[in-house]
């Protein structure tokens, strides 16, 4: 069987991309190549295209790579918020969409009672941050403290804090609703001193950080506040839980047939 010269190309160019690592643009020269011969592309052109097709494929590869390694709980995100069934003043929502305050190394407390929307503003301001090309890092207080103990073996516990630092935010949701095991404590603190005026650290929590003495022993709940509400934005939230208004109103469920 004769292969054409065309055929012979196409196959070169397959080999030379997947040799180089480029499997965005080998995808696309499938159409690309029969396109640019049938419209008589500029060679240069022709170039263009395949390395914007392989520059937007990596970008779209590492916003999943880092959406992934953050460990979202549920994947929500604006889409599914609703700004006006928040007590969040607009104009605050606003303000932390623009991502401003990561950017500046500041921390965010949002506080209120359960089912609020604390965790579901923290997660979507998570998402948006990694869409806007930053790294995110997702713990509970529980595993939180997982990883000091984790680590503790090995005394490799300040390597470990040092590799979520890699992230531009640390969110830490659900403080307080149970009580904080020493671990979680330290934990806590390790993460919030080494990211002081390096990384932000969100927060979710039923209780305002001034109170956190009741959570965390003293001396370690006096020097982690300190240095997490020198740079901090506290936001409160209030009212009915969404969960339990939905429950009411019968559309937490899908109706039985």
């Amino acid at each position: 069987m004769t292969v054409s010269k065309s055929q012979a190309l196409d196959a070169e160019v397959e080999a030379l991309a997947r040799r180089l690592r480029l499997p965005y643009l080998r995808k696309a020269a499938v159409d690309v190549l029969p396109t640019a011969k049938a419209q008589r592309w500029e060679p240069a052109e022709l170039v263009r295209v395949l390395l914007a097709e392989e520059a937007q494929g990596r970008d779209a590869a590492t916003i999943r790579n880092r959406r992934r390694r953050a460990g979202f709980p549920t994947g929500k995100t604006f889409d599914t918020w609703r700004e006006t069934a928040s007590t969040i003043p607009a104009a605050t929502q606003q303000a932390l969409r623009t991502l401003e305050w990561v950017r500046r190394a500041e921390n965010l407390a949002v506080v209120g009672p359960s089912g609020t929307g604390k965790s579901h503003l923290l997660e979507a301001l998570g998402q948006a941050a990694i869409d806007d090309g930053l790294m995110v890092a997702w713990f509970t207080i529980e595993s939180l403290g997982r990883l000091v103990t984790r680590h503790r073996a090995d005394d490799s516990v300040a390597k470990a804090v040092n590799r979520v630092l890699k992230a531009d935010l640390v969110v830490i949701d659900d403080i307080g609703l149970l009580p904080v095991p020493a671990e979680a404590a330290e934990a806590l603190f390790r993460v919030i001193d080494a990211a002081y005026e390096r990384r932000s650290v969100a927060i979710s929590s039923n209780i305002h950080p001034g109170g956190f003495d009741q959570l965390l022993p003293t001396t370690i709940a006096t020097a982690a506040v300190d240095r997490f509400m020198h740079h901090a934005h506290v936001v409160v939230t209030d009212g009915d839980s969404y969960r339990f208004a939905q429950a009411r109103d019968g559309k937490g469920v899908t109706p039985l047939a």
